[in-house]
């Protein structure tokens, strides 16, 4: 006989509450909070999945919408970036910062050429290097989607007081600070086992 699922059950907030995904507290240590702040902490983490969950997919339907892959987008944000800062993108320099390979980058900036994202002209003063460009079009594909994106999340955050900002901040560089250390580990967790 198996225990009737209460109606008000929330399947997404139960795997964010500790209470239930680890009711004896093995890994979340929470028998110290009252249920209002049990409630409001994973309130928060809710709302963290949900944002995530909302940015991916405006992310997958962007990239649908230019028939681009997650690697070809941000190498198309770092040519615009630069290209607004006045700085000239050579392949190198996009190998560097999308940390792949020159071979991968070459495959990468063939295919985007072909689909007329970019170009590729003479650098100015090094005979040996191209100098990666976006075309105009996809430039001003990007400013109305991508640019409208970020103007509204300015728009959020400038909302906030200064107050409020500085615990936003140091509430995600904490949260990147801890998935960056998962991530060190599960590579060096595959590193022992190889």
């Amino acid at each position: 006989m198996t225990k009737a699922q209460p109606s008000s059950w929330d399947p997404s907030a139960s795997m964010l509450d500790p209470r239930i995904i680890d009711p004896a507290g093995n890994y979340v240590h929470h028998s110290d909070r009252a249920p209002e702040e049990l409630d409001q902490i994973v309130a928060v983490l809710r709302a963290i999945k949900a944002w995530r969950e909302s940015e991916e997919r405006i992310s997958l339907e962007s990239r649908s919408y230019m028939r681009l892959n997650e690697t070809d987008m941000k190498a198309l944000r770092f040519i615009i970036a630069a290209k607004n800062s006045g700085v000239l993108v050579t392949a190198g320099m996009l190998a560097d910062h999308l940390h792949i390979s020159t071979a991968s980058i070459t495959k990468m900036l063939d295919r985007l050429e072909k689909a007329k994202h970019i170009t590729r002209s003479k650098h100015p003063s090094d005979r040996r290097a191209v100098v990666i460009g976006v075309t105009d079009e996809t430039h001003a594909d990007a400013r109305a989607t991508i640019g409208r994106r970020h103007a509204r999340r300015f728009d959020v955050a400038a909302e906030l007081s200064p107050d409020e900002r500085d615990v936003v901040i140091r509430f995600l560089n904490n949260l990147a600070a801890l998935e960056n250390e998962v991530a060190e580990e599960l590579v060096n967790k595959e590193a022992r086992a190889d």
